[in-house]
């Protein structure tokens, strides 16, 4: 991934915020027929190994637990704020007439190398993981002890463990740090009066760090 110095956010922490505010990533694999990609949502453990663990589980019916040999390289792409930015937002755009359109958005990629767990013990616990996180805001959160144990059993058995030992964390946020405030903060203004507010949000405070860096 291009990164020009202005976009490239290099922070753990932030880095970390960001995959956990958009766990779903794409996992990219080289399989026999080629590259391929699964949409799955991820927990991740920044404290753990060098650069943290992603653990996800894919259906047993998939091939790629079957496909893919321990240590094989992966790719997991998580995709933050993102949105189309048009020069018209820009206050100098009405003045000189020198912009053009873009895209804005954060981005992490996340590499490292795939384990395969086909192990009942780690499967409930990531499913339980997973439920607890994405459960937590809802009035009565849901848990697998509201299901028959049978039933969950069942269902646990048909997903497989993935695991992936993170090497690096590559990090990009391309939200207007290269133009002036005004014209950074025009189109953050636009984006919310159009109902993009996370990425308005991230444009505005990246204005803030970048000056109080």
């Amino acid at each position: 991934m291009y990164i020009p110095p202005h976009f490239s956010e290099t922070r753990p922490a932030e880095l970390a915020r960001l995959i956990a505010q958009h766990p779903l990533g794409a996992l990219v694999t080289q399989r026999p027929h080629g590259l391929d990609a699964e949409h799955l949502p991820f927990v991740f453990d920044a404290h753990a190994g060098a650069c943290g663990r992603l653990t996800a589980h894919v259906a047993r019916a998939n091939p790629l637990w079957q496909e893919c040999a321990p240590g094989t390289p992966a790719l997991v792409i998580f995709r933050a704020a993102e949105g189309y930015v048009s020069p018209g937002w820009y206050p100098s755009k009405h003045e000189a007439h020198r912009q053009v359109p873009t895209w804005n958005y954060e981005v992490v990629h996340a590499h490292g190398r795939l384990t395969i767990r086909d192990d009942e013990r780690f499967v409930r616990a990531l499913v339980g993981r997973l439920t607890k996180r994405h459960e937590a805001a809802q009035p009565q959160p849901w848990k697998m002890a509201d299901s028959a144990p049978e039933f969950i059993d069942e269902l646990l058995g048909a997903i497989v463990g993935i695991e992936i030992e993170v090497s690096a964390l590559v990090g990009k946020r391309k939200l207007g740090q290269n133009k002036a405030p005004r014209d950074r903060l025009g189109a953050a203004e636009a984006l919310a009066a159009q109902g993009n507010a996370a990425l308005a949000q991230a444009m505005r405070a990246a204005g803030l760090s970048s000056t109080s860096s």
